[in-house]
């Protein structure tokens, strides 16, 4: 996010490159970098004939090349953005000419997502040596949660641990969609106030009971009831809790465990700095650590990466319900 930062505090100041290639599998920030560049660059009497937006399934290089040598017309630059730029990789090598020697008037906006240019061409070195190059990299599932955070405090927002995980479980990944889920929240929720799993039930749908995160709690607790409980729900809800991403939660919250067991320093700064583990496993590791010895632990790990076989169909017909049940079982007794 520094980054951004500073990329989005150039542009404030009037340090204005002649290209970006906003690129990369994360196309939240190359959304958001290119949005801001439309909408701040030029004024808007200067737009209506000096900003133009094509896509890239529309055009071809040499059409961006003849939009991009042209003059601004009664303003000191152009802007001209191409969305979904990814389609034209086949042909991006014929952009190299114009990226060694760009147009100064012409703000050329490259948004190519869902995957990186290759960083050994002449045209990526060019356009990075007369441009700006933004790697909009992907985040892990276990940082999702943090950058949840970030977004609320900076629009004066907190949530709870639980409230963040619930989004992660059920809307994955994509920053985008979790980013249009918070704005919804925002104009419900008043500033100040903290967003929690009540809020996620009621405003997106997400039962706070019967989720993941209940379920590796009931799993620490060896609480069977309740840990069948949640996988009868989640058989009758199979496209909303696939079994991949509750193996995968249980998976790192069984590897923090064996990692805490693994210390033989077990303050809290240790296992921060030294260690490695987030606070939030910390809380939940430490009481399932009496409960889960590391003999055991190290047995339950051996159980996921079974099942989680299983579960793509290596030598099992079983249904993920009746699979996860046996795995739980199996971790609990």
């Amino acid at each position: 996010m520094d980054e951004i930062k500073q990329l989005i505090g150039d542009i404030k100041q009037g340090q204005i490159s002649p290209i970006y290639l906003l690129h990369g599998e994360e196309s939240y920030y190359i959304d958001k970098i290119s949005e801001y560049i439309e909408s701040n660059v030029l004024s808007e009497e200067e737009k209506g004939f000096n900003q133009v937006v094509l896509y890239g399934k529309e055009t071809k290089i040499e059409d961006i090349v003849a939009s991009a040598k042209r003059f601004p017309m009664m303003a000191e630059r152009q802007v001209l953005i191409v969305k979904e730029a990814q389609d034209l990789s086949r042909t991006m090598d014929q952009l190299e000419a114009y990226a060694e020697n760009p147009q100064p008037s012409t703000v050329l906006v490259l948004c190519y997502k869902y995957k990186k240019l290759d960083a050994r061409t002449k045209v990526f070195k060019m356009i990075k040596k007369n441009g700006t190059v933004f790697l909009s990299k992907k985040l892990y599932e276990n940082q999702v949660g943090d950058w949840i955070q970030k977004v609320l405090k900076g629009k004066k927002y907190t949530i709870s641990y639980k409230a963040s995980q619930m989004l992660v479980e059920f809307l994955g990944t994509d920053l985008g969609t979790i980013a249009k889920e918070l704005e919804k929240l925002q104009i419900i929720i008043p500033a100040g106030s903290e967003i929690t799993p009540e809020h996620i039930e009621k405003n997106i749908g997400i039962s706070k009971d019967y989720n993941n995160f209940e379920l590796q709690a009931a799993i620490a607790a060896k609480d069977v009831s309740k840990a069948i409980k949640i996988i009868n729900y989640f058989g009758q809800n199979q496209k909303d809790n696939p079994m991949v991403l509750t193996v995968t939660m249980l998976y790192t919250f069984f590897s923090a465990l064996l990692k805490y067991h693994g210390a033989s320093d077990k303050s809290w700064d240790n296992l921060t700095k030294n260690v490695g583990l987030k606070p939030y496993l910390i809380k939940n590791v430490k009481p399932a650590a009496a409960v889960y010895p590391l003999r055991k632990v190290s047995g339950v790990i051996s159980i996921l990466n079974q099942y989680d076989a299983k579960s793509k169909g290596m030598g099992s017909k079983a249904t993920n319900t009746d699979l996860l049940k046996e795995m739980i079982v199996k971790i609990m007794t």
